[in-house]
């Protein structure tokens, strides 16, 4: 049976850590696997333009063995000139799995009910999970464990704070938010990350200041205040978001030795200063290198059929 990565709920603890042990075979050059995607060909369904998320899944794909196929929003245009439910189900004969990068999470979702080959997100509007795994996977990499490690997020409530309260509640680690108040994460996400939280004795909570959820931080998140797609809103955006800039002062709030994380593209001088992104704290090109060894492991493990036993 066909397995998906839509979402982290998709995953439970085990999953994760098993991942992260490929992902540091991966990176280590000890991965002990030949070329797992050999003889396969995976397609990059893409409506979004991307720089990390093609490279490094093409890189990834390239390494282990198998064929990529990019398809950006012209050449298909999903759900426009052809039906997600048709492209879905011709491109399973053709492909032996689909990375989909899309504005609505719906397409995502749809493309994987009417798929037969595995359906990866590469971004929704609701989850990011491969750059929230890969996120996690850096800190464990920095701190040696997770379970005492707190992470805060400062910024606005989208699809990558979904996807590291979900990751963060499962491997039992804490995330501490701000966001503005008409931006904060979805209220039903949050609901259901606090019954995860609950079996693994993560702490997850939200906080009216940035100040506040920066107090003993280990790590500090930022993330732009407009997305792709939002363009249209960016004078109000920068407007609402004024005191949720990551910068010296902020950061300076959290622990000793507390590194700063951004998912990447920044904008220095909005969502994070120059002095900061570029400054010592800074670990945001490890997350972007991570992302091809987490992404290694994923496409082992759900397309070249290597699972845990």
């Amino acid at each position: 049976m066909k397995k998906d990565l839509l979402s982290i709920k998709d995953l439970n603890q085990e999953d994760i850590e098993y991942i992260f042990a490929l992902a540091e075979g991966f990176k280590s050059g000890v991965g002990g696997f030949e070329k797992p995607l050999s003889g396969k060909s995976i397609g990059l369904i893409f409506q979004k333009p991307s720089n990390r998320t093609r490279v490094s899944f093409e890189v990834g794909i390239f390494q282990l063995g198998g064929n990529s196929i990019y398809l950006g929003f012209d050449d298909i245009k999903l759900g426009a000139r052809e039906s997600i439910k048709d492209i879905a189900r011709v491109h399973s004969r053709y492909l032996n799995g689909i990375i989909a990068r899309t504005f609505s999470h719906k397409d995502t979702a749809l493309l994987a009910k009417y798929s037969d080959t595995p359906i990866i997100n590469g971004l929704s509007d609701l989850f990011h999970p491969c750059q929230a795994l890969s996120d996690i996977f850096t800190l464990k990499e920095k701190f040696g464990k997770l379970s005492s490690v707190t992470l805060s997020y400062v910024g606005d409530g989208n699809n990558v704070l979904h996807s590291l309260m979900y990751a963060s509640a499962l491997v039992g680690m804490d995330l501490k938010f701000s966001t503005p108040e008409e931006y904060g994460p979805r209220e039903e996400i949050v609901e259901d990350v606090k019954k995860i939280a609950e079996a693994t004795k993560s702490h997850i909570a939200c906080y009216k200041t940035p100040e506040e959820a920066v107090k003993n931080a280990d790590a500090v998140y930022a993330d732009v205040w407009v997305s792709m797609g939002q363009e249209e809103e960016h004078k109000k955006r920068v407007d609402d978001f004024q005191g949720y800039q990551v910068n010296d002062e902020l950061l300076s709030k959290a622990k000793k030795g507390a590194v700063l994380m951004h998912c990447l593209p920044a904008h220095r001088g909005e969502e994070v200063t120059a002095s900061v992104l570029d400054g010592p704290a800074s670990i945001v090109i490890d997350q972007a290198e991570n992302r091809l060894h987490v992404q290694k492991a994923i496409l082992v493990i759900y397309i070249g059929g290597k699972r845990k036993r």
